[in-house]
C-alpha cells in the first residue's frame, strides 16, 4: 500500500510547488509586464500624434476586440485594436482618429503576421494610407497580392476602431481632461 501511495503524494507536493513558484513568478513580474505595455502605447501614440498628454479611458465599449482608448487634450483619438489577419490575434495596432473624426494615421504595436507576406501590411505605407481620412464604415481595400487575409484583417481592425469611435463619440470626447 505504501508503494501505492508514496508516489502520488510526491507528485502532488511537487505539483504544488510549482504551481506556488509559477504564482510567485507572476506577482513579481505583474507590474514590470504592465509598466512595459503602457510604455509601449504611449509611444505609439507619441508616433501618431506627436509629443501630448493622453487620457486612457477605463472602458472599451463592450467591443472585444478593442484593447484601450486615449484621447488628447485636443480632441484627437487613439483606438488599439487587436485583430485577426492569417494569424489569430496577428495584427495589434493603433488606429489614431483625429479631432475630425477622421483616420489619420496607423501604428503597429505588434505584428504577428507572416514575415514577408501578412507583414508586408506593415511595410507599405501606400497600403496603410488607403485608410486615412476615412470616417465610416464600410472602408474601401485594396488588398495587397499574397497577404489577403493581413489585409482584410486591418480592414476589420479600422472598421472596429471607427465603429466604435462613431458609436461613443460623445463619451470618447468628454474623456478628455
Amino acid at each position: 500500500m505504501k508503494e501505492k501511495v508514496l508516489p502520488t503524494l510526491v507528485l502532488t507536493v511537487i505539483c504544488v510547488a510549482a504551481a506556488l513558484l509559477l504564482v510567485l513568478a507572476h506577482e513579481m513580474t505583474a507590474d514590470s509586464i504592465a509598466e512595459q505595455k503602457e510604455k509601449k502605447f504611449s509611444s505609439s501614440v507619441e508616433k501618431l500624434f506627436g509629443k501630448t498628454d493622453i487620457t486612457l479611458l477605463d472602458t472599451t465599449f463592450g467591443a472585444d476586440d478593442i484593447e484601450a482608448i486615449a484621447v488628447t487634450p485636443d480632441g484627437k483619438t487613439a483606438v488599439q485594436v487587436i485583430a485577426d489577419g492569417y494569424s489569430k490575434g496577428g495584427l495589434n495596432i493603433l488606429v489614431g482618429i483625429d479631432e475630425n473624426g477622421k483616420v489619420s494615421k496607423i501604428e503597429f504595436i505588434g505584428l504577428g503576421e507572416t514575415p514577408g507576406l501578412g507583414s508586408k501590411v506593415r511595410d507599405n505605407e501606400d497600403f496603410r494610407e488607403q485608410f486615412y481620412g476615412a470616417d465610416s464604415c464600410p472602408v474601401e481595400l485594396d488588398a495587397i497580392s499574397g497577404a489577403t487575409f493581413s489585409s482584410k484583417g486591418m480592414k476589420k481592425a479600422v472598421e472596429e476602431a471607427l465603429d466604435v469611435y462613431n458609436n461613443n463619440k460623445e463619451a470618447i470626447l468628454s474623456g478628455r481632461k
